[in-house]
This record gives structure tokens, C-alpha cells and sequence, in this order.
């Protein structure tokens, strides 16, 4: 046994560790950001920090869109390696091979009218935050701002599309290489189209939006030369949108939405918490923003995690062994369990070392309410790793919706009402909202881990009575 969880943690580390510093690498480039714009004003960062919500909002419901390209590619690889295995001539084409191809138009296809779509959309919000009472030297600033970003949602999502592709034919490692060159790539272009260096016009908070929009081409253009090198992926790789298969593309819309809505749903459970907070008042709101921040980014690890295990999974269903696919399951929550197990300790010994870079240590009221809440999140974050896991892992099984109904059961039927009643009924304050989070992705957990486990007994006992 002991050797089957460690042949099965290489197997996940394999595409996990380079996933989970690609997630990290990713964070280090949207805190760049950041920072260039704090350093340019207060209603600079307040305009910067709105128009970037927005395109994050719209940018993760499209990466939903896509996010199946991954499974479905590693389903139909598995496929292709049966066929050659089967004693097939090497210079036959098998269909499964036909099948990537068709995938990775489809996935193409559905980024470019979702980054049509989303960039549209910036634009016409831009166009109504007068009617949000925000303040007019922040919409004007923000506006601009959007405008600036749009262009860059499309390369974002074709990105992200081959980006499933590669981590779909287990083959990620450029990733972690691309992503780690944009944050140098971006911060130098933050500078230059900021300040107007090198002869070229100081363009302030216009040029971050700028520069992130060139960074996300710069990448996608990165990577599809990087899979256009590699011998396995070069073949399968097609961008001739025009012929995508309609009945891929439906499918992989069809599986997307869910996806798209469960990562919609999340993103507003956590920011009506935040808004929860701030009744509390601004040392209340401090405390729950630096923790969120630290949740946000031991989080990577979970998504690294998650998205490793679904692609595995739909790799072993499409190989017939559902005893893998079992396994993945308690392979990626031992390997959660250990990472989370660490950051806890280190939550619970060294709060102020590890609160010192979001918060003010010379706030003594926020400062106190953030290390109550790490004692909170030492336990949150397991439940918070495992939901997300649970998550992959049906959608490993093509089961997108579940994963969404559950997810709405457990953020808003038992964690939010959870949260306000802890907090203003019982009057623990901020501690409440924490607690409330902790039951409402338990629940959220334990729920989708069930629907797994049982979708992967049904999917046996179906398969019974072929093989007796």
C-alpha cells in the first residue's frame, strides 16, 4: 500500500507541481499590478483595482468555458495510446488522434467568442459606472482602464485553451517557464508604458491595462511555439477555428457553463463575506482582506491539485480502470492534507511573521482579529483544498453540474446564512463570518467528495455485467 500512494503521488506530482507554481507565478503577476498602480495614487489604485475585478470576474467565467479542453484531451490521448497499442500500424491516424485535434479547435473556438463577448462586455460596463454611485474621478479612471484591458481577454482565454491541451497530454512544463518570464516581462512594460521611457508617451494607469493586455498575447504567442516544437503536440495542435466541429464546441459549452458558473458562484460567496466584514468597520475589513489574501494564495495549491487529479481521472476512466481513478481521489487529499498541515502550523506559531506582509503591525485591533482568524483558516483551508479537489474530480467524470448544485448548496444554503448568523446573531463579528466559511466549504466538501465516490460505484456496477 505504501508503494501504491507513492507510485501514485509521482504520478499526480507530475503534473501538480509545475500546475500549482504556474497558479503561484500567476499571483505574483496579478500583485505586480498592484503594486505599479499604488505607487501612482490613491484614485489610481481605487480606478486600477475596480476595472481589474471586472475583467477578473468576466476573465474567470470564460476560463470556466474552456477548463474541460483538459479532460476531454486526456480522455481522448488515453484513447489514442489503446489504439497504438493495439498493434496498429505508428503511421495510421488513429480517430482518438482526430479527436484532440478536434478539441483543441473546438477550445480555441469557444475562447475566441467568449474573449469577443467578455471584451464587449468591459466596454459597455465601463460605459454604466456613473449609474453604480461610484465617484466620478474613479469611473473616468476606470473606464479607461477597461478599455485598455479588454483587448487582452481574448489571447488570455486562447492561453488558457492551450494551456488544457498541453496540461491534458501531460505535458505542462512549459507553463511554469512561460508564466515565470511574464511577471519579469510584465513588470518591465508596467514601468516603461507607465513612465513613458525610451521615448514613448507616459501613459499612467493606461499602461498597466496595457501592458497586461501585450503580456497575456505575449504568452499565448509563447506557448503555441513551444507546442508547435514539441514532437507529440505539433501534429494534434490546430488554431483553423473556421473548421471546428460544431458538436465539440456544443459540447464543451455544454460542459463549461456549469464550470463557468460554479467559479462565478465562489468568487461571489467570498466577496459577500468581504462585504459582511466591513460592517464590522475598517480594522475588521483589514484583518479579513490580509487573511483572505493568504487563503487566496495557499489556494493555488489546491487548484494545482485539483486540476492534476481531474485530468488523471479522465485519463483512468478512459483507460477503464476505476480502481485509479479511486485512488486519485485519496491521493490528492493525502497530498493537500500534508501541504495545508505545514501552512497550519505556521498560522498558529509564527501569526505575526506571517501577517506581516498584508498588514500594518502597528494596528493592534486588526492585527488581533487576523490571528484569531488564522486559527480559523488552519482549519478552513483543508475543507476549502478538499472541495475544490471534489470538484476536479467530477469533472474528471464529465460531471460539471453536480459540481456546480453542490457548490450553491454549500456556499449560499449553509455558509452564508452560517456566517450571518454567527456573526451578528450569536455576535461573534468577524470570528462568525470565519466560522461560517469553515461549515458552509465542509459541507460543501464532504458533499462533492459523496457524489464522487458514488458516481464511481454506479459507473462499476454498470460495468459489471459486461465483464462477467
Amino acid at each position: 500500500m505504501p508503494s501504491t500512494l507513492l507510485r501514485d503521488s509521482r504520478a499526480l506530482g507530475v503534473l501538480a507541481v509545475p500546475l500549482v507554481l504556474t497558479q503561484l507565478a500567476q499571483v505574483a503577476l496579478t500583485t505586480t499590478d498592484t503594486v505599479m498602480m499604488g505607487l501612482l495614487g490613491t484614485a489610481e489604485l481605487a480606478a486600477g483595482g475596480l476595472a481589474i475585478v471586472i475583467f477578473n470576474q468576466l476573465r474567470t467565467m470564460g476560463v470556466g468555458l474552456v477548463t474541460s479542453v483538459g479532460n476531454q484531451t486526456a480522455a481522448a490521448a488515453a484513447r489514442a495510446e489503446q489504439h497504438a497499442a493495439g498493434g496498429t500500424a505508428r503511421a495510421e491516424v488513429s480517430p482518438a488522434h482526430d479527436d484532440v485535434q478536434a478539441i483543441v479547435r473546438a477550445g480555441l473556438a469557444v475562447a475566441t467568442l467568449a474573449g469577443i463577448a467578455g471584451a464587449v462586455l468591459m466596454v459597455l460596463i465601463g460605459q454604466t459606472l456613473p449609474w453604480l454611485g461610484q465617484d466620478p474621478a474613479v469611473v473616468d479612471l476606470a473606464r479607461t482602464m477597461l478599455y485598455a484591458l479588454a483587448p487582452g481577454l481574448l489571447p488570455c482565454l486562447w492561453f488558457q485553451a492551450l494551456r488544457q491541451f498541453t496540461v491534458g497530454m501531460r505535458r505542462p512544463q512549459a507553463l511554469l517557464r512561460i508564466t515565470i518570464a511574464s511577471v519579469a516581462v510584465n513588470a518591465a512594460l508596467n514601468w516603461v508604458l507607465i513612465h513613458g521611457t525610451f521615448g514613448l508617451p507616459r501613459l499612467g494607469l493606461i499602461g498597466v491595462g496595457a501592458a497586461t493586455s501585450t503580456v497575456y498575447l505575449l504568452t499565448f504567442l509563447a506557448l503555441y511555439l513551444s507546442a508547435k516544437k514539441d514532437k507529440e503536440l505539433a501534429p494534434l495542435l490546430s488554431l483553423n477555428i473556421a473548421k471546428a466541429d460544431p458538436e465539440a464546441v456544443r459540447r464543451l459549452v455544454r460542459l463549461g457553463i456549469p464550470i463557468a458558473a460554479t467559479y462565478g458562484s465562489e468568487a461571489g460567496f467570498f466577496s459577500v463575506t468581504a462585504l459582511m466584514a466591513g460592517t464590522f468597520g475598517p480594522d475588521a475589513l483589514a484583518a479579513h482582506t490580509a487573511v483572505n489574501q493568504l487563503v487566496y494564495i495557499v489556494f493555488q495549491v489546491a487548484v494545482g491539485l485539483s486540476h492534476a487529479a481531474s485530468i488523471n481521472v479522465s485519463r483512468e476512466l478512459a483507460l477503464g480502470d476505476l480502481d485509479a481513478a479511486r485512488r486519485i481521489k485519496n491521493t490528492a487529499l493525502a497530498c493537500a492534507a500534508a501541504v495545508m498541515t505545514v501552512v497550519g502550523i505556521l498560522y498558529v506559531t509564527v501569526p505575526r511573521l506571517v501577517l506581516a506582509p498584508f498588514l500594518d503591525t502597528g494596528s493592534d485591533r486588526a492585527l488581533a482579529i487576523a490571528t484569531q482568524l488564522l486559527l480559523v483558516t488552519a482549519f478552513l483551508q483543508f475543507f476549502d483544498c478538499a472541495q475544490n479537489i471534489g470538484v476536479g474530480l467530477l469533472r474528471g467524470l464529465d460531471d460539471t453540474r453536480s459540481g456546480f448544485r453542490i457548490t450553491l448548496i454549500g456556499y449560499w444554503a449553509v455558509g452564508l446564512p452560517a456566517s450571518w448568523l454567527l456573526a451578528h446573531a450569536l455576535g461573534l463579528g468577524t470570528l462568525g463570518i470565519w466560522l461560517g466559511l469553515l461549515t458552509g466549504l465542509a459541507t460543501t466538501a464532504v458533499l462533492l467528495l459523496r457524489r464522487y465516490t458514488h458516481s464511481l460505484g454506479r459507473r462499476e456496477a454498470d460495468a459489471l455485467p459486461a465483464t462477467a
